[in-house]
């Protein structure tokens, strides 16, 4: 029963909520396949961005312009991969305030060991589709965002 005076919403406040109902659903989704590796979404983004810097890696401030959804703790999300191991950090040799992080071997195993599962979850996630609507829905969001 809708609340007397309670106005419309506009079609742009409706497409709001169903992007973030989607976001969210297709986010708890990822979680639960990232889970049994032990990784949050944040950790995962921050593996995959690290491993298309390269060897030399990427200042935390890079790193944090690339984020998919910012984490207002890098030290701390670093620190973890860090200790398990799959990334390791250095001081930049010019300004030693700069903060370089870069992937290591065993976070590039980890990632090759994920690609094809979150592929196939992708997939899974909007089979529904079909190709042509994926790559329209792709275009359209990707103007909305100025990406």
């Amino acid at each position: 029963m809708k609340h007397a005076g309670a106005r419309k919403a506009s079609p742009e406040q409706d497409l709001y909520v169903l992007l973030q109902k989607a976001a969210d659903r297709l986010a708890r989704d990822v979680e639960a396949l990232l889970k049994p590796h032990g990784l949050a979404a944040g950790q995962y983004n921050v593996l995959r961005i690290l491993r298309g810097a390269g060897p030399e890696g990427l200042s935390c401030v890079a790193v944090i312009e690339r984020m998919i959804t910012r984490d207002p703790d890098m030290t701390r999300l670093l620190a973890r991969l860090e200790q398990r191991g799959l990334v390791r950090r250095s001081r930049g040799r010019e300004d030693r305030r700069q903060v370089r992080a870069a992937i290591e071997e065993e976070g590039l195993r980890l990632l090759k060991d994920l690609d094809g599962p979150v592929a196939e979850l992708h997939e899974r996630q909007f089979r529904h589709l079909g190709g042509k609507r994926v790559r329209a829905l792709a275009k359209l969001l990707s103007r909305a965002t100025g990406e």
